[in-house]
């Protein structure tokens, strides 16, 4: 990140930002690279001893990255709304037709990222009571970087094939 600002202030040796700094965004360097104050950093979470697995530090880490996420969803729910609202109708067919398709998908995005929300609901609690990052089907660790890749997970890998694997054979 030093690099990032340095680049992006003009400080070091080119004195022009390259176009790979310029795209990157703040809210999209990662967790590794800008810990949050007095939290843990993605990097520092990897490196930690299985005997700190779920403490409070990591719960809080967690619980920080969930609520970010539903910040992000809720936000762009309230993105498509405004969006929605501000159609008008187009005179020609072809047009109006694109438009309404565009719409739909993204309608299909947001209910899935609707059925993220829930999700994101249930970690929330279980990191409440203090199931979070455990396995539902073996009460076995889900493991750091699973939930660094999914944070709504509740099974871990093993678990989750086995259950993709029975509804593959027998259906939902």
């Amino acid at each position: 990140m030093n690099a990032v600002k340095n680049v992006a202030s003009g400080a070091g040796k080119n004195p022009v930002p390259s176009a790979a700094a310029q795209a990157v965004a703040p809210e999209k360097v990662s967790a590794a690279a800008q810990p949050e104050a007095g939290g843990l950093s993605e990097e520092q979470l990897r490196r930690a001893p299985a005997a700190d697995y779920m403490n409070a530090e990591q719960l809080e880490f967690f619980r920080r990255r969930l609520a970010d996420m539903q910040q992000d969803l809720l936000r762009k729910a309230g993105d498509t709304s405004e969006h929605l609202r501000e159609h008008e109708v187009e005179p020609d067919p072809t047009d109006q037709a694109t438009i309404e398709e565009e719409y739909a998908l993204e309608l299909r995005a947001r209910d899935r990222e609707r059925k993220l929300l829930k999700k994101i609901d249930e970690a929330l609690r279980r990191i409440e009571d203090g199931s979070y990052g455990w396995c539902e089907e073996t009460g076995e660790a889900i493991g750091i970087p699973r939930l660094l890749a999914r944070p709504t997970a509740t099974l871990t890998v093993e678990a989750q094939s086995r259950r993709e694997l029975k509804q593959k054979m027998y259906g939902d």
